[in-house]
């Protein structure tokens, strides 16, 4: 394609260092079975599993045909510090019937690769650390096993729930931005690409970083929050339970109900019978614990307080609203992931354009600005628009925020934002010239990890 680079010595160099995993992850980001790529580029299938295997390596011809049919620069398949895919567990997709492998290998990969821009973006910005919780459930119900981690045979993952609230000091009442409480502890969100909406929100754990992926075309900030809560109860309790089953799905349900609602501050609260002067309530909870009629409704049910009979008839009176998708609510922003962007936002201000980091990172731009967006499909100032298929764009990404951004920014600031890990500038490469400070550019400007 027009704009990626494809010098003699870069794909030399491609294929003296060529890794299979990269092209199994190329393959995948582009939607392709292995005989589809093999049509491509005139080759078998065999060839083409065997290349991906690290059986055989191509000849620098084949990498360029390689990179040309996958639409990716020919260091894409170089070698890099960590091997992603190796070091990823599978990740936990809503429902396996309702889309095909292709689709969530395609999703899958991307997130892969989000783990490999983050991974690059830490080498001059520091990260908050990693701090998730392990408190495995198994498929019964129950604690898949016995000491500090487990809980009841019955309650396993509201025990779950309540544990994070315990570890990350998040007291008892309403939470606040979920998705920053996400990204302090040290997991990585993002939105996934609009060719991948399909596939609803995922997660999977990774050793490098854990990670959850947001549909990109759900803009309903109470349903968001509750798709973040699922994907975090996955990644608390989940690590080794088989991704895509009923059972995992509906605890993941319930550690999001108990870590977003408590029972023990919302039980009273809760309608025991469905009236107007029940859904003027259901309305008002909405807006104080950030969560949806549907799920409250859910929550009444679960907690008892509800009869089955009554939730049923509130559920049909929701559909005949045309609330099943859009419910009323107050606020119409969704939440936004801060971690990757600010760290880009920085770097540019430190003289670090968009260039240079996708050269480092040896990805598409159109999916790096994907990955480092704070709302779906948005880009910075001066950046060109999504839709632009250059692997290596020219101009260098502005400083202030991202297009499409709702303003509401707050400063986390201390060990839970990036942080004292250098900023290398000087000739806008990353790597030479001197080392910033981020915690002195803080105290410089006022500026910190702004969400």
């Amino acid at each position: 394609m027009t704009g990626i680079r494809r010098s003699p010595d870069q794909v030399a160099d491609a294929a003296a260092f060529f890794d299979g995993s990269r092209l199994t992850l190329a393959r995948q980001l582009a939607g392709l079975r292995k005989s589809e790529l093999a049509a491509q580029v005139g080759k078998s299938a065999t060839a083409v599993a065997a290349w991906e295997s690290g059986a055989k390596r191509p000849a620098p011809a084949t990498v360029a045909e390689l990179a040309l049919g996958l639409s990716v620069a020919p260091g894409f398949f170089a070698v890099r510090p960590d091997d992603v895919a190796a070091l990823s567990m599978a990740p936990h997709f809503r429902s396996l019937r309702s889309t095909t492998q292709v689709a969530r290998d395609q999703a899958f990969a991307y997130g892969q690769l989000a783990v490999d821009i983050a991974q690059s973006l830490e080498r001059h910005a520091e990260f908050p650390d990693c701090d998730v919780p392990a408190w495995p459930v198994a498929a019964d119900g129950g604690a898949a096993g016995s000491g500090a981690a487990g809980g009841g045979a019955e309650d396993g993952p509201e025990e779950a729930a309540r544990k994070v609230r315990e570890q990350w000091a998040l007291g008892t009442g309403p939470l606040g931005h979920l998705i920053r409480l996400a990204e302090h502890h040290g997991i990585l969100v993002v939105f996934s690409p609009p060719q991948a909406a399909t596939v609803d929100a995922y997660s999977f754990d990774s050793r490098l970083r854990p990670v959850i992926v947001l549909n990109p075309i759900k803009r309903d900030y109470y349903r968001q929050r509750f798709d973040v809560a699922h994907e975090l109860g996955h990644l608390i309790m989940h690590g080794d339970a088989e991704p895509g089953g009923r059972v995992v799905e509906e605890q993941a349900n319930r550690f999001a109900a108990e870590l977003l609602m408590p029972a023990t501050q919302i039980r009273e609260q809760l309608p025991a019978a469905m009236n107007s002067r029940a859904w003027i309530g259901l309305a008002r909870l909405k807006e104080q614990w950030g969560v949806s009629m549907q799920a409250l409704l859910y929550r009444a049910r679960r907690l008892g307080r509800l009869s089955d009979v009554s939730y049923r008839n509130a559920m049909t009176t929701i559909s005949a609203r045309g609330w099943r998708r859009d419910e009323p609510g107050l606020i119409n922003t969704i939440e936004q992931p801060s971690l990757l962007p600010r760290a880009v936002e920085l770097l540019a201000e430190a003289g670090v354009g968009e260039q240079p980091l996708v050269e480092q990172c040896r990805v598409p731009a159109e999916l790096f600005r994907t990955v480092t967006a704070r709302t779906p499909g948005s880009t910075l100032p001066g950046m060109l628009p999504f839709s632009d298929d250059r692997a290596h764009a020219g101009s260098g990404r502005g400083g202030s925020g991202h297009a499409g951004g709702d303003g509401g920014h707050d400063d986390l600031g201390g060990s839970g934002g990036i942080h004292s890990g250098g900023i290398r500038s000087g000739g806008g490469q990353p790597g030479s010239g001197k080392v910033v400070s981020l915690l002195a550019h803080r105290q410089a400007t006022g500026v910190g990890w702004q969400l």
